[in-house]
């Protein structure tokens, strides 16, 4: 798969669901925020899915320029996932929610992408759709806080204010936000 080769469903692979965030819930979450006059960020996880560390038996052959010239027969065993790797975004999911249930994060039982940490007076919560993320709570020193725990554990892009999510356009004015699909349609009719 990494040298164009496919994987076969059944044979090369067997779980590859990882959930993502559902567009209710994103509505509902910035219309809270909105409510509450939160700061909503949006963050982007760069190489997302060489974070994964693969629980299957996983093997390709040696990539080109780096075949060892006693053992050209050998293959390589992956220890982590790689872009093209079917249970790549599985890995991914398994490994970032296990480090936000290590960082007091609760999974949301309704929408298992949306995960939240309470403290006694103070809410953050973290919608993660793949290797994007907005990230919005009561309070902006415990969401800064936790951005920068983000920055120390992955290679991040912090991507400001939310402005452009899962083909949602946010625009930010007084009167609250204005969401829009106009740049998502433009984009397709572009393409088509």
């Amino acid at each position: 798969m990494a040298q164009g080769s496919h994987q076969q469903a059944g044979i090369d692979y067997h779980k590859t669901f990882s959930p993502i965030v559902k567009t209710v819930t994103v509505r509902l979450l910035l219309s809270l925020a909105i409510s509450y006059n939160w700061s909503i960020r949006q963050l982007d996880v760069k190489n997302t899915f060489l974070h994964g560390n693969l629980t299957e038996e996983v093997y390709m052959k040696q990539p080109p320029g780096f075949v060892h010239s006693s053992f050209s027969k050998h293959v390589c065993k992956l220890k982590r996932a790689i872009y093209g790797l079917k249970e790549a975004p599985r890995a991914w999911f398994h490994h970032f929610s296990s480090f936000l249930l290590s960082h007091g994060f609760v999974c949301s039982h309704a929408d298992p992408s949306m995960f939240v940490a309470h403290t006694d007076s103070h809410i953050l919560v973290l919608l993660l759709y793949v290797d994007d993320m907005v990230l919005t709570g009561s309070s902006v020193t415990m969401l800064h806080k936790f951005i920068t725990i983000l920055f120390i554990q992955f290679s991040m892009k912090d991507l400001g204010d939310l402005h452009y999510f899962l083909g949602i356009q946010v625009v930010c004015s007084s009167s609250g936000l204005f969401l829009t699909q106009q740049k998502y349609v433009v984009d397709l009719l572009h393409k088509f």
